[in-house]
């Protein structure tokens, strides 16, 4: 097969206000600021990018991670993409991040089908089902199933160009949907039977219920965040998670099975968090033949991600999942309780302590990027549907600010925050009680309406929250969002209403002390 489209070479990979560059593009620009695409594409550029930098120039420890510097490990990046240009070809004999091999697969169960076909109808039947399978909306790393409900033009499946393509494979092999898209009715290449009905695990970053929240340090440039997250040689051996260590990247070493020894080395390696090989694909025609690949464990069975927020305090793991409800900037206490020396243990996350560690050393501006997919399950079929949807905010630091001081206030705000927004909730539930109604689900949409309205001038008090004056600024600020999400939600046009307004209507005046006793 002709080898066609380079990674390395060909622009591909969205960059936010710059268009589509290249792998080599991406380690030659410094001034290159940060990914673009959906927020679970930019997870899955991520984590190849960072496999990239881990194959090419792991440093044995912290000091020769700050000798290394960002500008030291692009150099070493574009000598590893240089040594290992031939295997980033999208198309080819040994094509990225796939398995001709697949083919064969495919090729033997259409012969079979076609051999007991007594029909003409069996016999079209057998040789559609030797077709590439369409390409989904591209959105979200899925193909459509069989019996897709079409309600909307978004929703049907669209020709992919060579750069969607090369996108949607590497957001695939870590965030692929579970369910019955991938071919049945066939043997694995390791010789295990799938079944017409066989249902695959999802990939494992997405996780196998609602979806998993992902967290990075991030900074000023791209190749500055890379360097924040890059892990040395005694990180992976202290972490003690990886039997493999490092590992290698599937595109040095490619299985021949689910289940050699070069797939248990993918599958157990760090390696294996940043690229993983869930899916077996192979890209044919206009679509793309789809097995499924590598089992990689839950988190539950031990796997575990720097990324992923993990609590380890009971009897099991447990992973903060994306809430499009509770937005990513809700959960920053939970990310940031690393700072509070005294506290017991819960949520962690290993990117974050460990970048803006590193981050603080090095005088570096930086954020908590936190994004993820909500999906639902059903049947082990993993669909996006009614309230699901993608969630994502950063969030800025003051390197100078940060401590436990500075997080103790932050804490305290965020708590006060939270019961402001349960007095909305209780207040619209008591208008609607005066009106001999049911008013839940209106109170849940003021209450919804308040964290909207909170979420503009949140990073503000990021930054402020130690300062007395502004602190009690932003209260008033957050008070009048809470009084506009209640006269949203609660019409006031005829006398009783009126009445009920004037009764229910929240009472501020305590939030809007300050330590002192006195009003702001």
């Amino acid at each position: 097969m002709e080898n066609r489209f380079n990674l390395v070479d060909e622009p591909w990979i969205p960059i936010a206000d710059r268009g589509l560059v290249s792998l080599k593009q991406i380690f030659s620009d410094a001034s290159l600021c940060g990914l673009s695409g959906s927020p679970v594409q930019k997870l899955a550029l991520m984590k190849l990018l960072l496999a990239i930098a881990q194959a090419a120039a792991t440093p044995d420890n912290e000091q020769q991670w700050q000798e290394l510097g960002a500008k030291g490990l692009a150099c070493k990046c574009l000598e590893y993409l240089k040594r290992w240009h031939s295997r980033f070809y999208l198309y080819g004999e040994q094509p990225f991040l796939q398995v001709p091999e697949v083919a064969l697969l495919i090729e033997s169960r259409t012969g079979q089908k076609l051999a007991a076909a007594k029909t003409a109808a069996q016999k079209k039947e057998a040789i559609f089902s030797g077709k590439p399978k369409e390409f989904g909306v591209g959105f979200y790393p899925d193909l459509p199933s069989e019996n897709n409900t079409v309600l909307s033009h978004t929703l049907i499946p669209t020709p992919l160009s060579d750069e969607e393509k090369a996108v949607f494979i590497v957001t695939l092999m870590n965030f692929a949907f579970g369910g019955k898209r991938v071919e049945g009715d066939t043997d694995s290449l390791a010789g295990r039977r799938l079944g017409n009905r066989y249902t695959a695990p999802a990939g494992p970053s997405l996780g196998g219920w609602h979806g998993q929240l992902h967290s990075f340090s991030v900074a000023n440039t791209l190749l500055e965040t890379l360097w924040l997250n890059l892990l040395t040689q005694s990180d992976i051996k202290g972490l003690a998670r990886w039997p493999a260590g490092i590992g290698s990247p599937p595109w040095e070493i490619t299985p021949k099975t689910e289940s050699d020894g070069d797939a248990q080395m993918l599958r157990t390696s760090y390696m294996a968090t940043l690229v993983s090989l869930s899916r077996f694909v192979l890209l044919k025609e206009s679509g793309i033949y789809y097995v499924d690949g590598i089992n990689y464990p839950s988190v539950k069975n031990g796997w575990y991600e720097p990324s992923l927020l993990l609590d380890f305090s009971g009897k099991e793991v447990k992973v903060k999942y994306a809430n499009p409800q509770v937005r990513p900037w809700r959960e920053l206490q939970s990310l940031l309780s690393f700072l509070e020396t005294q506290s017991t243990k819960g949520f962690e996350n290993y990117f974050l302590s460990k970048g803006i560690g590193r981050a603080r050393q090095t005088r570096l501006q930086v954020a908590v990027w936190s994004s993820g997919l909500k999906v639902s399950s059903n049947s082990g079929d993993q669909s996006v549907k009614q309230s699901d949807d993608f969630v994502e905010s950063t969030l800025w630091l003051n390197i100078d600010q940060l401590g436990e001081c500075w997080f103790q206030f932050l804490k305290q705000e965020m708590v006060i925050l939270d019961q402001l927004a349960k007095t909305l909730y209780g207040c619209v539930v008591g208008f609607f009680k005066e009106q001999k109604a049911d008013g839940t689900k209106q109170a849940a949409q003021a209450t919804q309406r308040f964290w909207q309205l909170c979420e503009r001038d949140f990073q503000a008090l990021v930054y402020q929250c130690e300062q007395e004056e502004q602190r009690l600024r932003l209260r008033r600020r957050f008070a009048s969002y809470a009084h506009q999400a209640f006269d949203d939600g609660c019409p006031y046009q005829t006398g009783r209403q009126l009445e009920a307004w004037a009764k229910c209507r929240p009472n501020l005046t305590k939030y809007l002390k300050n330590s002192t006793g006195q009003e702001a």
